[in-house]
């Protein structure tokens, strides 16, 4: 089921009735999730992506704007007539009900020609376990799961009826590194095998980039860019976006552009064309740097952290915004590195310019 979005807005009025300023949530947000795709809204907290998550579902009205689901205007709809399902962070699970009988909620809720015959609502039920991987937790209570099967009953009971639409507000967020990334990719398997539209919220960028077909970035209720998740990263459209996409994240330091040299601090780093003499912010990725005895970027040497099959070195520049400038480099390369300095070239595609003032990107070539 597509998804359109048209001039969606959300204001709510100010609680100081003094400052009389209201707070806009969601601003002025288009965009059409095309069918069956995963769409990850990503943006820190406070920026909006909850609010449009609850205005696709309908447990709020926007201020202005549309909503369609394909070709119906779904604006005005109560949510419990747009056919969604929703799973919350906490999961909301019904503390007095089996696994079975938190999945066959829903369905004992339909009424008229939706409405269904205890076998047949048995099997979808047992179906939709058997989906999640919960088959045989059908008659625990929430309370004698772990916080990984509660959210795989959550995810059940919000897919049992077969929504148009699934929507998933930071599912995660309350489970250990390990699960949270074993839950991820069930969620990955279990929307491919469905090809439910889903929208999914999160403030966790690796965990938006690793199952989304489509990433939103969001900040103060604005969407800030809308792509593919390795699009986004390559090639984000300012400062803010560069900053917030990627683990571990870019480092940004304060340079120039002078008759076509690159500087950070004193140190010229590239040759680049298009760009006029100006002083800018510079963003290096943690993999865009080159162990060199002769590079031109030179740094003083912090630690170096050994991870396996890769190294990452810890070191200081003083045209740095970071506290540490983190590169990480190929383990084969550790020998080259100096007790006290490290010097870096720099690859030119993993180099991003933003404008001093405007913070918008700036391009080159080399």
């Amino acid at each position: 089921m597509k998804v359109v979005l048209q001039h969606l807005s959300k204001v709510f009025p100010s609680r100081n009735k003094k400052a009389n300023a209201d707070v806009v949530a969601v601003s002025d947000f288009n965009f059409e999730i095309p069918d069956g795709e995963l769409v990850g809204l990503l943006g820190p907290s406070g920026c909006g992506k909850s609010t449009a998550l609850n205005l696709i579902c309908g447990l709020q009205t926007p201020t202005e704007g549309r909503i369609f689901f394909g070709d119906d205007d779904v604006t005005d709809l109560p949510p419990e007539n747009r056919g969604v399902g929703f799973v919350f962070q906490n999961y909301a699970l019904y503390p007095h009900l089996t696994v079975r009988q938190n999945i066959l909620f829903p369905l004992q809720n339909l009424k008229g020609s939706d409405k269904l015959s205890k076998p047949d609502m048995l099997a979808k039920a047992r179906e939709v376990a058997e989906l999640v991987q919960i088959d045989e937790l059908m008659d625990r209570k929430p309370s004698e799961l772990s916080g990984g099967q509660q959210q795989r009953v959550a995810i059940a009971r919000a897919l049992v009826k077969m929504p148009r639409i699934l929507l998933l507000d930071e599912p995660l967020s309350n489970l250990d590194a390990r699960l949270r990334l074993q839950t991820r990719e069930e969620l990955r398997r279990i929307q491919r095998q469905t090809q439910i539209t889903t929208v999914f919220v999160t403030h966790d960028q690796e965990e938006a980039m690793s199952i989304s077909d489509i990433i939103v970035v969001m900040r103060n209720g604005v969407v800030e860019q809308i792509g593919k998740p390795q699009d986004v990263y390559d090639n984000p459209v300012n400062l803010f976006v560069a900053k917030f996409l990627g683990s571990p994240p870019v480092n940004i330091f304060t340079g120039r552009v002078t008759d076509g040299t690159l500087f950070i601090g004193d140190d010229a780093v590239l040759k680049i064309n298009g760009v006029p003499n100006q002083d800018i912010y510079v963003g290096i990725r943690p993999e865009g740097f080159i162990l060199d005895r002769d590079g031109p970027l030179r740094c003083n040497l912090n630690r170096v952290e050994v991870m396996g099959r890769d190294v990452s070195v810890i070191s200081t520049h003083d045209a740095s915004d970071n506290s540490t400038i983190r590169s990480i480099i190929d383990a084969e390369s550790a020998a080259d590195l100096e007790l006290s300095n490290v010097r870096f070239a720099i690859k030119p595609n993993k180099a991003l310019l933003f404008g001093k003032e405007t913070e918008a990107r700036i391009f080159f070539n080399v």
